[in-house]
């Protein structure tokens, strides 16, 4: 990456070195921020996802737990994340949807503050789906998580895009 490349970059300085973002002269606002991914699997194993009375798991029912996992994820995103300012965040919520060969997991974050909330919504969805991975590699080793990606943000200085919304639903 060249010098002039890096200084476009908000967490790296001229020197290239990171750093923490000053967010202290932002002005406080509502952000939100939506993200998903999929864990793939076999249609038998989603079985025993979406229906633990029929087989079920061997660690017990995945999407609870995945729930739980997700949540837990975005409140401790900026420990893990180290330039992530830590936020006060107000909603999370994590859901999955059956499709044919996978989880969908979409998180939900939003908070009154003074920087945006994508990276706890990736970090909602990337928890959660760790945890429906391990709890399913005992039937089903080969299982993959992808197509983990912000969908939405709202609030702040650079406004509002909803991938949903963009006709070619591809932004990138």
């Amino acid at each position: 990456m060249s010098s002039t490349e890096s200084t476009h970059l908000t967490h790296v300085r001229e020197d290239g070195s990171a750093h923490m973002v000053d967010v202290t002269g932002k002005n406080e606002t509502s952000r939100t921020a939506v993200a998903t991914g999929r864990v793939r699997t076999r249609p038998d194993v989603l079985d025993m996802i979406f229906d633990p009375g029929n087989e079920g798991l061997p660690k017990g029912d995945a999407l609870p737990v995945a729930r739980v996992a997700g949540i837990m994820g975005a409140k401790k995103t900026p420990e893990i994340i180290p330039l992530c300012h830590p936020l006060p965040l107000g909603k999370i919520t994590v859901d999955f949807v059956r499709e044919e060969d996978a989880v969908r997991i979409e998180a939900s974050v939003k908070t009154r503050g003074v920087t945006g909330v994508e990276m706890e919504a990736l970090t909602a969805v990337t928890s959660a789906a760790l945890t429906v991975y391990d709890m399913i590699k005992a039937v089903d080793k080969h299982g993959v998580i992808e197509d983990v990606h912000v969908l939405a943000k709202s609030g702040g200085k650079s406004g509002s895009w909803d991938v949903r919304a963009d006709a070619a639903g591809d932004l990138r």
